[in-house]
Order: C-alpha cells, then sequence, then structure tokens
C-alpha cells in the first residue's frame, strides 16, 4: 500500500511537471471558446464511502451538467475544445492533483456520482476498498462510453442495469489481482487506446 502511493506521488508530480504548459494553454482555450471558469469539480464517492471533490478541465456549457450521463460523443451540452479534451482524455489531467492529494490513485476505479453508489455496493460489498483512480480496465473498456447511450430513450436505465455490472466485473478483477506492475500495464494501456482511437471494445 505504501508503495503504491509513492508511485501515486511520483506520478502526480511528474504528471504536474511535464503538462504544466497544457495548464496554461488548455484554461486559455476553455474561456475563450465559452463562458466559464476553466475547471469544473464535482461531489464523487470514493474510498472508504468518503465522498471528495474530483477536478476536470471543463468540457460543456457552464450549468449543463444536470445529467451525468453524457449521450454520445455530439452531446449537445459538450463545448467545441470540450470535445477534443474528452477525446484525448486531457480533461481528466487535473485528477493529478485529486492523486497528489491523496483522495485518488493513478490506477483505480473510476469514481462514481453518489447518485448511484449503492448499485456498485450491490454486485460487490467491497467496492469501496479501493482508492478510485484516473484509470482502471473499466476505463480502457469503456474508452468510448457515452457512445452507448447514443440511442437509448433511458439512458440511466441502460448504465445501471448493464454498464454498471460489468465496470464492477472488471474492477473487481483489479481488486483480486493488483501491483505496480499491473498498474503499469493498465496505464500503457490507456495511452495505447487514447492515441489508437477510443472504441468501445
Amino acid at each position: 500500500m505504501m508503495l503504491k502511493r509513492c508511485f501515486d506521488i511520483v506520478c502526480s508530480i511528474l504528471g504536474l511537471m511535464i503538462f504544466s504548459p497544457l495548464f496554461i494553454v488548455i484554461p486559455v482555450l476553455i474561456i475563450f471558446d465559452s463562458k466559464g471558469g476553466a475547471f469544473y469539480s464535482s461531489t464523487r464517492v470514493g474510498k472508504d464511502l468518503r465522498n471528495f471533490r474530483i477536478y476536470k478541465f471543463r468540457t460543456m456549457y457552464s450549468g449543463s451538467d444536470k445529467s451525468s450521463i453524457t449521450i454520445g460523443e455530439r452531446d449537445p451540452r459538450i463545448t467545441k475544445i470540450g470535445y477534443t479534451l474528452r477525446k484525448y482524455k486531457l480533461d481528466e489531467l487535473p485528477q493529478l492533483i485529486n492523486v497528489f492529494a491523496g483522495n485518488m490513485s493513478i490506477v483505480g476505479p473510476r469514481p462514481d456520482v453518489p447518485a448511484y453508489f449503492e448499485y456498485y455496493l450491490q454486485y460487490m460489498p467491497e467496492y469501496y476498498e479501493m482508492k478510485p483512480g484516473i484509470t482502471s480496465y473499466s476505463s480502457v473498456y469503456f474508452s468510448d462510453e457515452s457512445k452507448l447511450y447514443e440511442k437509448l430513450s433511458d439512458a440511466a436505465k441502460e448504465y445501471i442495469n448493464k454498464t454498471i455490472p460489468k465496470k464492477v466485473e472488471l474492477d473487481k478483477k483489479y481488486y483480486n489481482h493488483h501491483n505496480l506492475l499491473i498498474d503499469f500495464s493498465i496505464i500503457v494501456m490507456t495511452i495505447k487506446r487514447i492515441f489508437q482511437g477510443n472504441n468501445h471494445v
């Protein structure tokens, strides 16, 4: 556990240093693209069912995040620059701050909003024994998740009945077998998926 925390601290510091120019350029592009701030934060459920604030670059028009499920890559709520940020997962970069602060890890289950935590517990009671992460097996598998809901009348139902169970299945695989080597392999898989194109597998 201590080794993983050290890994997270080193990776988050290196990541913040390497991507520091983007923390200047991206906010400027966001502000010029649409009204509102450059950053977005919302409540997520973390380890031991403790809520925390997750940070992202804003990719939607301000005030349009009432629904927690994004419908397709061309969801009208997504800004022009937001589409590019989401495509290359650049909107997730501020979560390096979450990792450094200790409420997230580089690799771990993606944190969801409080409205869904009971569904995760239903399938895996020990789910929240894990610290949430920026990427995971389920992140790679559902790398373009929003496309799944494009032609559905009830996206929330699909998410609860099909997406969450599959995410838990993949996160359980990580829970049962994880170490720094596996963390590194998931990071590599994530990078490959981003550059190969975000297609659901």
